[in-house]
């Protein structure tokens, strides 16, 4: 079947793809762009769109993916963050829902198109913000009160390396951690062995153990 031989869509199918492309547009604004295609006109394809990054409007052609969706009924129906560029060059993920009609053939499609360059900065500025130097100095800044979040910390870390739990950590990973903790002086602190214990699912007899 041919695009100009294409059976139109139910108007009321259109309609709805336009509110849902309303909806998710006020949602996602103005990062996203979402766009209703009507592919039993490829030539005007663009039936509605919310949040115009592109600088597309109603009434434009289909992209090269609508086209591809008109020639074969087998072409994925959802195809998903997939990268995508923006005329001026911006990053873009995109993901593009293909919609059939009773028969089989594809008569609309929604997609929605994510600006990335903001999140890309966002990404940017946190890396650098929580980029730390290497240093010999080592503090803590707890002053002694509260040891359990650093014993917790370094036990979840270590069992986390192992691909475990750290209730779930075999007697022999479980004594190298603990003589780690004795190392990095965590048991001298205030209820040191008692933290580890219970974070553990062990008696402290048997961290005592594990230290020696």
């Amino acid at each position: 079947m041919t695009p100009a031989m294409k059976k139109k869509p139910n108007a009321q199918l259109l309609e709805m793809l336009g509110q849902m492309a309303e909806g998710l547009g006020e949602t996602f604004a103005p990062f996203c762009e979402v766009v209703v295609h009507d592919l039993s006109n490829p030539k005007n394809a663009i039936y509605a769109i919310e949040n115009s990054l592109s600088g597309r409007q109603v009434g434009q052609s289909a992209t090269e993916l609508g086209l591809a969706r008109i020639r074969d009924p087998q072409f994925p129906a959802v195809i998903a963050n997939y990268a995508n560029t923006f005329p001026d060059g911006r990053k873009v993920k995109s993901t593009s829902i293909g919609i059939k009609d009773e028969s089989g053939e594809y008569v609309a499609a929604l997609c929605l198109n994510v600006d990335l360059t903001l999140f890309q900065s966002f990404q940017g500025a946190i890396s650098q913000f929580t980029r730390t130097e290497d240093s010999q100095v080592h503090e803590h800044l707890d002053a002694g009160g509260n040891p359990s979040g650093r014993i917790h910390a370094r036990i979840d870390e270590f069992a986390a390396s192992r691909a475990t739990t750290s209730r779930s950590l075999k007697p022999a990973d479980r004594k190298q951690l603990v003589l780690e903790l004795k190392k990095a002086g965590l048991l001298e602190v205030r209820r040191g062995a008692e933290i580890a214990a219970a974070h553990m699912g062990v008696s402290r007899a048997t961290v005592y153990s594990d230290a020696k």
